[in-house]
């Protein structure tokens, strides 16, 4: 990627914060990190979940913090971490984790409206994530984003399914905007994907994803950038990790 790309979707991202990455992985990597994703199901960890009803005709599964288990993760947050940094403006880039999102083909269970950053156990502006689909993904299956709502304010987070306030307590947040019963009063950005492509958004950056007609697999890669730091939470964040957890320098030769 050419440095006059990168200029520009730092400057699109600091506006929207999202932006589409057009054929950032190539076919030998995005192969051994198709790979990992089938060995990941196969084996999935202490971690993993479903996201989605018994009566659901397909299934979303998800796991995190995978990537000890299955190098190509980490190969894969190495060889995007460069954009990431252009994108932050940030001198440094940490690996938080990998996230796994599989919606088998007929699922129907949505991913709400929310942004990241409420769940997680990290202070700082310096947080973004990467959305790199191994399948293609159709618009009306892709993750969408309301631009410039990465500005603030926090929102409430809560639970996919049952919609509960676990992490901060009712009223001390201000609630998310039902952006689906309204959706032509937001500016909601949104891509259709091939593999290789990718999404990189901000940790307060509103966003969802509709169900999924054909097999949607994803990896999602998040980092951190020069002023992220943990915060002790007083609840089980999501994904927890452990207090000596390691967060691998991603721009280390």
């Amino acid at each position: 990627m050419i440095d006059d790309d990168l200029t520009q979707l730092a400057t699109d991202f600091a506006r929207d914060g999202a932006v589409c990455v057009r054929g950032l992985v190539g076919p030998a990597l995005l192969q051994r990190v198709t790979e990992a994703v089938e060995a990941n199901l196969a084996r999935p960890s202490d971690l993993a979940q479903t996201a989605s009803a018994g009566d659901d005709p397909g299934r979303f599964v998800e796991d995190f913090c995978n990537w000890q288990r299955f190098p190509a993760y980490l190969e894969l947050a190495r060889a995007t971490a460069t954009t990431a940094q252009a994108l932050m403006g940030s001198q440094s880039v940490r690996l938080y984790h990998d996230h796994l999102l599989v919606k088998e083909a007929g699922t129907r269970q949505p991913t709400p409206w929310h942004q990241d950053q409420p769940y997680y156990d990290v202070d700082g502006r310096d947080v973004i994530s990467m959305w790199l689909p191994v399948d293609a993904v159709p618009r009306a299956s892709t993750l969408e984003f309301v631009a410039g709502t990465h500005l603030g304010p926090w929102l409430m987070p809560r639970t996919f399914m049952q919609s509960e306030a676990k992490w901060f307590p009712e009223g001390s947040l201000t609630e998310a905007p039902d952006v689906q019963a309204n959706r032509s009063a937001f500016p909601i950005l949104g891509w259709e994907l091939q593999p290789g492509d990718a999404v990189f958004f901000h940790a307060l950056t509103l966003h969802a994803a509709q169900g999924a007609t054909g097999r949607r697999r994803v990896v999602s890669i998040r980092y951190l950038g020069d002023d992220a730091h943990r915060v002790e939470r007083p609840w089980r964040c999501s994904p927890p990790m452990p207090a000596d957890a390691t967060f691998p320098d991603l721009l280390a030769k």
